[in-house]
């Protein structure tokens, strides 16, 4: 059985009507100064509650930016690059973005150091990148496959089969190539360098054609 003050409570809070006897108990002066002491504690707890400051939410800052493979979409924030995108439109990028509990800023004065790897990146100048790169947001295991394939050097490829023994998940390649083909900072983080087996081309996540052509930009062995 509940007591009187647990069926106050549930009353103050919405969760219960009064019982006939709770509502015979009201009615008396006890009842009125018991029920107004509780309905005031609860508003001096919302108004509490409400005063203090809500923590700000991240931003994230991007940009887009041409290159020999189509427009690329670039976000980074304080932690580091969050994503590159390929092609699709701008309002496709903020949306999925947003989906990540941020706000979103068109910055080209915030992503301006890795724009400019990359442009240095499609001239040949380049081939490999010094930014932070911001992994909060994927599972352990793809951080283990992406760290991996972040080792894989300009102008060579391994199989995913490799990565998965590299990362001690021998028989895992097709685990692995899920874990590339969902890759948020493609090109940064190479994934195109990791082929299939017998030296095919495997899938990429930015389509076949960029995979091709980032490899002969590289200098890559040519794959099937």
């Amino acid at each position: 059985m509940t007591t009187r003050d647990e069926q106050l409570i549930a009353l103050v809070l919405g969760d219960a009507p009064a019982s006939p006897e709770l509502a015979r108990w009201l009615a008396t002066d006890g009842g009125r100064r018991e029920l107004a002491a509780y309905r005031a504690a609860l508003e001096a707890f919302e108004a509490l509650h409400a005063a203090r400051p809500r923590p700000a939410r991240p931003v994230i800052y991007y940009c887009t930016m041409p290159s020999p493979i189509g427009r690329l979409h670039v976000a980074a924030g304080e932690a580091g690059l969050v994503r590159i995108g390929f092609g699709g439109g701008e309002p496709a990028f903020v949306a999925r973005l947003r989906r990540l509990g941020v706000d979103v800023v068109r910055s080209t004065a915030k992503t301006a150091d890795v724009v400019h790897q990359l442009r240095t990146y499609f001239a040949g100048e380049r081939r490999a990148f010094d930014v932070r790169v911001d992994l909060s947001r994927v599972t352990p295991f793809q951080r283990r496959v992406l760290m991996a394939a972040a080792g894989v050097p300009a102008g060579k490829v391994v199989s995913y089969g490799e990565i998965a023994r590299r990362i001690g998940q021998p028989g895992g390649s097709r685990a692995v190539g899920q874990a590339l083909g969902s890759n948020p900072i493609p090109i940064v983080i190479p994934c195109h360098r990791i082929i299939a087996a017998g030296g095919k081309i495997g899938g990429y996540g930015g389509g076949l054609a960029r995979k091709r052509k980032l490899l002969r930009l590289e200098g890559a062995m040519a794959v099937g």
